[in-house]
């Protein structure tokens, strides 16, 4: 290894100036099973890139590591594995390293190579296009504004970047009504002999006729500039003084033009506009659920929120939700068209390396670039409304009617059955140590959840944290009322568990005389991860572990945290509602009105507890029978 080893001499890391010096110590690349143990001998220690590939040669995984030896150690450790990245391992030929002098530098080569080869097993960032920005064209007498994407190759100054083209025109749409700087092209502008209709319908101040002057164009623009920057305070200030200097000059029309500018910036500002709040930011908040994440990014310029864009990226291996959010990072900003890197990013998870990014990130902007992930005032408040933001658009994506029908698909061929299954159960226990049991059931049919039919039971009568039994009379209520005409069988019932939860299930079933149900539990595997859940066939027996990147396992994962939600929910108000009641609701005979008197005589509900039955009678209405009732149900709760 030393011999062919090129060590990284590169002096800044870009794409130019790096090296590429690649030790390859491999098997023969077409043998099935890659000789780890000769190979991890001869690997260095020093920071770099690696890449794994198969037999026929296609590149499977490229990583960074700090220190190769100690990372490719760990793919080839005898036990605790995880399934997605066993499954990678076992398609192994041979793996490359590429050394470098840093930790930071390995980053950038490690996202050049994915960018290039688009490895499989990498997270893999669709979407790199370049985003818009609002141009303004100050080397003219007469500014334009206008849309601009790309490099920024032209004299003037760029407001930006805005998440969508869409954003960007609504700001436009907002500038012209206000500030009404002309936004044509030139050619247009240079061939005008009189009025467009923009100035007409009072959009434009019409500067290709001479219809403003220098001057008060250039206040216009200044003005549009200081409200692209974000001093929204200052200009609405400076718009005050000039409405009261036409008012006390008696140029009413003017000072009623300057009102209508204030009232069009404050309305913006309510929206847009957090008071006290300045600087460039971005917030980048993830959310993981089912199989499927969805990365939020809202941008954050001059204290305004321009707007944000959600990202679907795809996970192949066992990332948690910090180390898919390092991954996007990577991708998002180092991109070949170049995207803007504000001086700060929030974001919703802490990174294992992130002064390695922050590092990377600072050499490519030449500035100091920080990651924060605790923060607090309005930046918490834009963490919030970026994570709430992933998370709905997340369950919108699951909610997907296509994405819900392809999953249908996918459990048809996993599970092998003759047809789509149309309508999908599953059922859940939830408890506090025996406390308030609740079961629910939630019903999936082609179009996703069918949550006019979710239904959840109150557990009475069983052992507290007896969840076999909590599960047999949530079934049997269930079942009993499909079988007497009150709704529809399924055809897959999901049971939140293992072996035991589907026995139960079974035994219902068989009571009732249902046979045509599949029955299926769906079990945390022994890392409790989402990914490697063990399904078990009830009709069969076998038991099996789905592919993490399966979308059959998706929609399991997806209905078994529905009704994991549902009974979540159910037993805290349960819960919460059993804490909150008086020990004198619930026994038989003791009314509103009783409880009143009671309470109005004793003083309280703990010096009813301690009365005698003698004490009980004494209170009008109350007979002796009705006594002992009370101070049994008291003494016994």
């Amino acid at each position: 290894m030393a011999e062919n080893e090129k060590k990284y001499t590169g002096a800044s890391p870009d794409k130019k100036s790096i090296v590429k010096s690649i030790a390859k110590t491999t098997g023969a690349a077409v043998k099935a099973v890659f000789d780890h143990g000769s190979f991890l001998k001869m690997v260095t220690q020093q920071p770099g890139i690696y890449q794994m590939y198969a037999v026929d040669g296609s590149i499977l995984y490229t990583g960074k590591a700090k220190n190769l030896k100690k990372r490719l150690s760990s793919y080839f450790r005898k036990q605790g594995l995880e399934v997605k990245t066993a499954a990678l391992v076992s398609k192994i030929a041979s793996i490359e390293v590429t050394v470098t002098n840093t930790e930071a530098e390995a980053l950038l080569l490690e996202h050049n190579l994915i960018k290039q080869q688009r490895p499989p097993y990498n997270i893999l960032l669709r979407d790199d296009k370049s985003y818009p920005y609002i141009y303004l064209s100050t080397q003219h007498e007469f500014p334009r504004l206008s849309i601009h994407r790309g490099a920024k190759k032209s004299k003037g100054r760029y407001f930006g970047p805005y998440p969508s083209a869409g954003a960007v025109k609504e700001s436009l749409y907002f500038l012209q009504k206000v500030f009404k700087v002309r936004q044509c092209d030139d050619s247009f502008y240079k061939n005008r002999s009189r009025p467009c209709l923009q100035h007409q319908i009072n959009r434009c101040t019409a500067p290709c006729v001479n219809k403003v002057s220098a001057e008060d164009y250039s206040d216009l623009v200044r003005h549009t500039v200081m409200f692209l920057e974000g001093k929204n305070k200052n200009l609405i200030g400076e718009l005050a003084d000039n409405m009261e200097r036409a008012a006390s000059e008696l140029h009413f029309e003017e000072a009623a033009e300057y009102r209508d500018m204030i009232q069009s910036l404050q309305q913006v500002q309510a929206s847009q506009y957090i008071d006290g709040e300045t600087g460039d930011l971005d917030i980048v908040a993830c959310h993981y659920k089912a199989g499927v994440v969805c990365v939020q990014v809202l941008f954050v310029r001059g204290g305004r929120v321009l707007g944000s864009k959600s990202y679907f990226p795809k996970v192949y291996l066992d990332e948690d939700e910090s180390q898919i959010l390092e991954a996007f990072l990577t991708q998002f900003y180092f991109v070949t068209t170049g995207r803007e890197i504000p001086k700060e990013i929030v974001l919703s998870h802490a990174l294992e390396n992130a002064e390695v990014l922050e590092q990377a990130l600072s050499d490519k902007t030449a500035r100091k670039t920080q990651l924060s992930t605790q923060v607090r005032s309005n930046r918490a408040k834009w963490l919030k409304l970026a994570k709430e933001t992933a998370k709905q658009n997340l369950a919108g994506h699951l909610a997907n009617k296509q994405t819900i029908y392809q999953r249908f698909e996918a459990l048809q061929d996993v599970l092998e059955l003759a047809e789509i299954p149309q309508r999908l159960e599953c059922f859940d226990i939830s408890h506090s140590s025996g406390e308030a049991t609740v079961a629910s059931c939630v019903v999936f049919d082609t179009n996703g959840p069918l949550k006019s039919d979710y239904r959840r039971f109150n557990i009475e009568g069983v052992t507290p944290g007896d969840d076999y039994g909590a599960m047999h009379q949530a079934l049997s209520r269930r079942y009993t009322r499909i079988k007497s005409g009150e709704g529809a069988l399924p055809d897959i019932l999901f049971i939140d568990g293992g072996k035991g939860q589907v026995t139960q299930a079974v035994n219902v079933l068989e009571e009732l005389q249902i046979s045509e149900l599949l029955v299926v539990g769906v079990a945390k595997g022994t890392t409790r991860k989402a990914g490697f859940e063990i399904l078990h066939r009830a009709d069969s027996g076998k038991e099996f572990v789905m592919p993490s990147d399966s979308v059959a396992l998706h929609l399991v994962q997806h209905i078994r945290d529905e009704s994991h939600r549902f009974a979540i929910t159910g037993h805290k108000q349960r819960r919460d509602k059993k804490r909150r009641e008086s020990p004198l609701e619930g026994i038989p005979g003791v009314g509103p009105k009783r409880r009143r008197e009671l309470l109005r005589h004793f003083g309280g509900w703990q010096e009813v507890s301690s009365a005698s039955i003698d004490d009980l009678a004494k209170l009008p209405g109350i007979s002796e029978k009705l006594a002992n009732d009370i101070y049994a149900a008291l003494q016994n709760g």
